[in-house]
């Protein structure tokens, strides 16, 4: 029989009795672990999540309008010959940059300037006959004898004035056709592909010309917005309904992360489209980089005011969720983090504008090494100024109203 084996004898059957103090041993065994875990779950209750902090602050903050534009040149040319003739020289290459006045290409010029050389001919055999009679007219208007005559004369006198007169103006025709063969840049700009060979007869009525020249500096683009934005552009216009001070205008890239140009609002259209309830607006951009392209597509940004010291928290601090916005507020404590419920005005690029829950001074959490919920225990990780100076270096990006 094994030790600590009790049995007692029931119905004449000898029963093994179950031993009472190895029951309180499980039973306390099972106290211990428990507590162990209850401990464990203060232990990670209590553990600091490392965050990053960025004080709430005050600020004047533009107001923008958001939309998309498709970018036009603010001059395109088809270069077309004038007259009609043989194409002798092409002397641009395709996509070169062209000024206003600059050859780009030579007609055959032989059959107009043998014209222009015909009509000074002509010039000078008139001028010639006109002279003779001159002399023709003075030497006989002293005799009385020869007033008759001098009137015949007078009138032929007058007749070569006139042809005179007539042959400078067929020569002055001819100057032009003859130049003419000449075809130059008539602005500055681009060139495009090339629609013609040397060898070939050009046609002023040819549909493709030569060349399309666009011009790249500056640039236009154009934009629409909701008619009920209306109001607000139309704020910054006077009586006239003109724009005495231009209204900024950034043209962004397709993911309107990155400004590509700065521009000033050049004109809002005459009317409304009904079909679609928005109106048209046009702005011009130096484009001195060619971040914009004839026929792209851009974001774009209209400055329409300024919201005066606005309390300005970064966005990456405002949560989103199903319950509501909020944003986690470092508690005076100084070691633990709040959940607080705030009304997001506007978004401008990394900033949000806050209009109620948070205050000047307050620290906000911008960022957490681990999950944070509402009383979670933190550990500041670094300091305002750092954050502020790594927002500094990140592209800042215009405010968007918002909705």
């Amino acid at each position: 029989m094994r030790p600590n084996r009790r049995f007692n004898m029931a119905g004449g059957v000898w029963r093994e009795q179950p031993n009472k103090q190895f029951g309180l041993r499980r039973l306390v065994l099972f106290f211990i672990a428990f507590a162990l875990g209850y401990g464990l779950f203060l232990y990670i209750g209590k553990e600091k999540v490392s965050v990053t902090l960025l004080t709430a602050a005050r600020k004047d903050v533009p107001v923008y309008l958001a939309s998309t534009g498709t970018v036009q040149a603010y001059n395109s040319v088809t270069v077309r010959t004038q007259i009609e003739g043989q194409l002798a020289e092409i002397l641009f290459r395709e996509g070169q940059d062209v000024h206003k006045g600059d050859v780009l290409a030579r007609l055959d010029p032989r059959t107009y300037q043998a014209q222009y050389e015909k009509a000074v001919a002509n010039k000078e055999e008139d001028e010639a006959q006109l002279e003779a009679l001159k002399r023709q007219h003075t030497h006989s208007s002293g005799s009385a004898k020869n007033n008759a005559g001098s009137g015949v004369q007078l009138s032929t006198l007058h007749q070569f004035e006139s042809a005179v007169k007539s042959d400078q103006a067929a020569i002055d025709a001819a100057k032009t056709l003859l130049s003419y063969a000449t075809i130059a840049s008539p602005i500055n700009g681009r060139t495009g592909i090339r629609q013609v060979d040397v060898g070939n007869i050009v046609h002023p009525t040819d549909a493709n010309g030569l060349v399309v020249i666009t011009q790249m500096e500056p640039i236009s683009v154009l934009f629409s917005l909701p008619q009920q934005k209306l109001a607000e552009v139309g704020a910054q216009t006077n009586a006239k309904n003109q724009l005495p001070k231009k209204l900024k205008v950034l043209a962004m890239d397709s993911e309107n992360r990155r400004v590509q140009d700065i521009g000033e609002l050049e004109l809002v259209d005459n009317h409304i489209d009904q079909g679609t309830g928005t109106i048209r607006l046009k702005a011009v951009f130096p484009n001195a980089k060619r971040l914009l392209w004839p026929g792209g597509g851009v974001g774009i940004r209209l400055q329409v005011g300024i919201r005066p010291n606005a309390v300005v928290v970064p966005a990456s601090a405002v949560q989103h969720t199903a319950d509501g916005t909020y944003v986690f507020i470092l508690k005076p404590s100084g070691d633990a983090v709040a959940a607080q419920p705030v009304k997001v005005a506007m978004i401008e690029g990394p900033d949000a504008v806050i209009e109620e829950g948070v205050k000047p001074g307050d620290q906000v959490v911008v960022e957490s090494r681990g999950a944070i919920k509402n009383g979670s225990h933190v550990e500041v990780n670094n300091t305002a100024d750092t954050v502020k100076k790594a927002d500094a270096a990140q592209p800042k990006p215009p405010a968007v109203a918002a909705k």
